[in-house]
């Protein structure tokens, strides 16, 4: 077991301990004065909880010269926005475990008519709290496969939940459930997922899949541009969205990250939009080895890509990441 896994088990460890302590000191009367029975080891183990939080993302943290970005695929094909992105900083989700240093989060942004309004609900203060995932146009569209690569990890079962884009339901995330996600481990964070083994030391990691939508198990051989599951909104999250990242090795509490490209759009940035045309996808089922990563589509970003069709929007929202 790596250093980092009993980092990651000290930290869930730690958050266990110390909601014991709350509870008891609630629910029981311990004897003696409550400050050394209950408040003092309380702070004891808040200490020790920030201290596994702060060791467990120096851990995760890149090490020597910055590797080269890995050039994938995309893995979806319509029009999209990027959110938490590291072409705007890294890590890009404010920390490095879970290998997430260079995770980008994406939602579907189809072209709405003249005049009509924006397809995806926008973040509400108030009303409606939830929404359902049907609501987001991000929800059930098919994820396809950055490369060729063999599926080391394929888990599902995990429930889509309603939205979290209201101030009401995204501060019950924050305190509450990413905090119950987090003690329960990596993959009550990432949700349904999948990873992939890409090869050269390189994995891929989908995060927030639909449940039931995987079409893979561990040991499938799949192509680039083959479809692997669809779209979520399992996991830690306020809405449908896709939530990719590379790492160097295939269990998120011991990895740390890989940058990465798509092919033909570059990193997108925050708020900006881009398209990938479904040119030459390939078909859920195919197995084999093309060697080929650039037949899942076309793509481009105003201004990045001259000749392509994207474009920017500046729009921005709340999405969970795993993390």
């Amino acid at each position: 077991m790596s250093a980092r896994n009993v980092l990651a088990r000290a930290h869930r460890l730690s958050w266990l301990v110390l909601i014991a302590l709350v509870i008891a000191e609630a629910v029981t009367d311990l004897p003696g004065p409550g400050w050394t029975t209950t408040f003092l080891p309380a702070a004891v183990v808040a200490v020790l909880l920030l201290t596994t939080n702060a060791l467990q993302a120096r851990a995760g943290a890149p090490r020597g010269e910055p590797r080269e970005p890995v050039e994938v695929a995309p893995p979806v094909t319509g029009r999209w926005s990027a959110l938490n992105s590291p072409a705007d900083k890294v890590p890009s989700h404010g920390t490095h475990v879970y290998g997430q240093t260079y995770a980008i989060d994406i939602v579907a942004e189809p072209e709405a008519a003249d005049g009509a309004p924006q397809a995806r609900p926008p973040f509400r203060w108030v009303w409606p709290v939830v929404r359902r995932n049907r609501d987001f146009p991000a929800f059930g569209a098919p994820l396809l496969a950055v490369a060729d690569a063999t599926v080391v990890v394929a888990s599902d079962g995990q429930r889509d939940h309603l939205s979290r884009n209201s101030l009401p339901a995204l501060a019950y995330l924050m305190l509450v459930e990413a905090t119950v996600r987090t003690v329960l481990g990596a993959h009550r964070v990432l949700g349904n997922h999948a990873v992939l083994d890409l090869g050269g030391g390189t994995y891929a990691v989908y995060a927030h899949i639909r449940r039931g939508s995987l079409t893979v198990k561990p040991g499938d051989r799949v192509r680039a541009g083959q479809e692997i599951g669809r779209v979520g909104n399992s996991g830690n999250t306020t809405e449908p969205h896709l939530h990719l990242h590379l790492m160097d090795g295939p269990d998120p509490d011991a990895a740390r990250g890989v940058p990465f490209t798509w092919r033909g759009v570059g990193v997108p940035a925050n708020g900006e939009t881009f398209t990938v045309d479904a040119v030459g996808a390939v078909g859920a089922g195919a197995a084999g080895n093309t060697g080929n990563a650039g037949n899942a589509g076309n793509a481009g970003v105003d201004g990045d890509a001259p000749g392509h069709g994207g474009k920017r929007d500046g729009r921005s929202g709340a999405v969970g990441g795993a993390g």
